[in-house]
Parts: structure tokens; C-alpha cells; sequence
């Protein structure tokens, strides 16, 4: 009945064909992730050196832009300017109240619970995500990945496992940079820029300052580095159609991972902070 009817209305019929190529399209994706996770462990036995190399890619990034476009740096002013704002708004919102001085609380409860991870996620996604679709899609193109596998090289466990566990590697210093960066934006910001006594500042600020939330928050970053790496290698592995569909490749790529960073703050945060989230504000 229900091809019966896709046949009369031609319109029905396309409905029917998009919605199995989305399907199609998700369970492919899925088969990569798994492939990609799978062969990790291979990955670190077999090409360490390559990991390595990827790591040091990933963190300072190569040539010219080591000095200026590395992740390190795009990442640490990233945060860096994110907690300054978040002090100037805490400060004059928490100002028109008369608690100004719970600016510390608000910069210890805000930057490590949302803003330092979404930054951070932004951060990697418009660099060592972008960057390896660019790579991996350039390699396709050129039909270098098909000259790997003449080979006998396995291309999933050398090119998408090594940036995987490289990434994944990667974000444990470069989120404490990130940590760290936003905590000194917001106490400058604070104490400097509208002379908020130092001490006042670090009470609140130490008080709720829950090492917990740090931990949940850098498990957070983790998982968003793999989403972002899972993400990013499957469009440029699969990227066709010469330079332009390397860059149609970049552009999906980094609106799916933005759309995986917020999803993964939500769901976190909702598993960590949703029933009880260890917090007591009273007098």
C-alpha cells in the first residue's frame, strides 16, 4: 500500500527516499565511530610515532601558525576573554543587587560548569576538528587514502584512530590551560579592573569552587574532544568531489560538531547536575 502510494504522488516518493538516505547516512556514520574506536588500541601499538606526531600538531600546531594559530593559543585567549566577561557581567549584574562581592562564586560556578567547556569545544572544533577534515579530505581527493590501502597500510586505524586518540590526548593540558586561563581573566577582571578587594574575591571564589565540578568538567571536555575528532574525520574520509567538496566537507563538519558540544554540555549536564547539583547558596 504504502509503495503503491509512493508511486502515485512523486512527492510522497522523494519524502520516502530522503528519509532512508538520512538512515542510510546515520548507521554509515555509526560504522565509522566504531571502526575508528575499535582500532585505537591498534592505533598506539602499531603507529606511535604517529600519534605523537598528530599531538604535537594538534597542541602547537606547524610551520608559521605555531606561533600564532596553535590550539594552545586560539584556545587559551578563547577562555582567557570568556571569563573576563564573565566577571565584567557577573560584577554589574550582581552590582544592581548589592552582592557584588559574590563575583567569586559566580566566576567559580559559571566558567567550569558551562563556559569554559563550550569555549573550549568551539575552540577545538574551529581548529584541530577543521583541520583534519582539511587533511583527510585533500587526502581523499587526491586519492591518497586509495594509495594507502594498495599498500596494505589500513587506512581507518592510521589516519582517523591516530588524530581520535591525539585529540583525545591532547585536551587534558590543553583544557587545564583553558581552566586555568579563565580563572585568572575573571580574578583580573575583578580585582584589578574594579578594585574588588583580593580577599573577598578569593573567599567566594574557594568556597564554591567544588573540585568535583572540575573533574565532571574535564570528563566533559573529553568526551567532547572525541565527539569532535569522530566528527570531523568522517567528513574529510569520506569528502568527494575535488577542493569544493573538501570545503562543503569542513563546513558540515563543523556544524555537526558545534551541534555535538552543545548536546554533549546538556546531556552532562543533566546527568551530573540535573536531580542534585551540590550546591547551597544560603546565609
Amino acid at each position: 500500500m504504502a509503495l503503491a502510494a509512493a508511486g502515485r504522488f512523486p512527492r510522497t516518493r522523494r519524502r520516502f527516499n530522503n528519509a532512508s538516505r538520512s538512515i542510510d547516512r546515520v548507521g554509515e556514520q555509526a560504522l565509522f565511530f566504531a571502526r575508528a574506536i575499535g582500532h585505537a588500541p591498534r592505533a598506539l601499538m602499531h603507529y606511535p610515532r604517529e600519534t605523537l606526531r598528530l599531538i604535537a600538531e594538534i597542541s602547537m600546531g606547524t610551520g608559521a601558525l605555531a606561533v600564532i594559530g596553535g590550539t594552545v593559543v586560539i584556545v587559551g585567549f578563547l577562555t582567557l576573554f570568556t571569563g573576563g566577561t564573565i566577571a565584567v557581567q557577573g560584577y554589574s549584574s550582581l552590582g544592581n543587587i548589592g552582592v557584588e562581592a559574590l563575583t567569586g562564586f559566580f566566576a567559580a560556578f559559571i566558567n567550569v560548569r558551562i563556559a569554559a567547556p563550550v569555549i573550549a569545544g568551539i575552540g577545538l572544533a574551529a581548529t584541530i576538528g577543521a583541520g583534519s577534515t582539511a587533511q583527510l579530505g585533500a587526502m581523499r581527493v587526491s586519492e591518497e587514502i586509495d594509495a594507502l590501502e594498495v599498500m596494505a597500510v589500513p587506512s581507518v586505524p592510521y589516519l582517523v584512530s591516530t588524530r581520535v586518540m591525539a585529540g583525545m590526548i591532547a585536551i587534558v593540558p590543553l583544557y587545564s590551560l583553558a581552566v586555568i586561563a579563565s580563572f585568572i581573566a575573571s580574578r583580573f577582571a575583578t580585582v584589578v579592573l574594579y578594585n574588588q578587594s583580593g580577599g573577598v574575591y578569593d573567599h567566594y571564589f574557594s568556597t564554591f569552587l567544588i573540585p568535583t565540578d572540575i573533574l565532571w568538567s574535564f570528563a566533559q571536555a573529553i568526551v567532547m574532544a572525541i565527539a569532535i575528532m569522530l566528527i570531523h574525520t568522517y567528513y574529510g574520509f569520506t569528502a568527494s568531489g575535488g577542493p569544493v567538496g573538501v570545503g562543503v566537507a569542513v563546513g558540515n563538519a563543523v556544524r555537526s560538531s558545534l551541534i555535538a558540544v552543545v548536546t554533549v554540555t546538556l546531556l552532562i549536564s543533566l546527568a551530573v547536575y540535573g536531580g542534585a547539583g551540590s550546591f547551597n547558596l544560603s546565609g
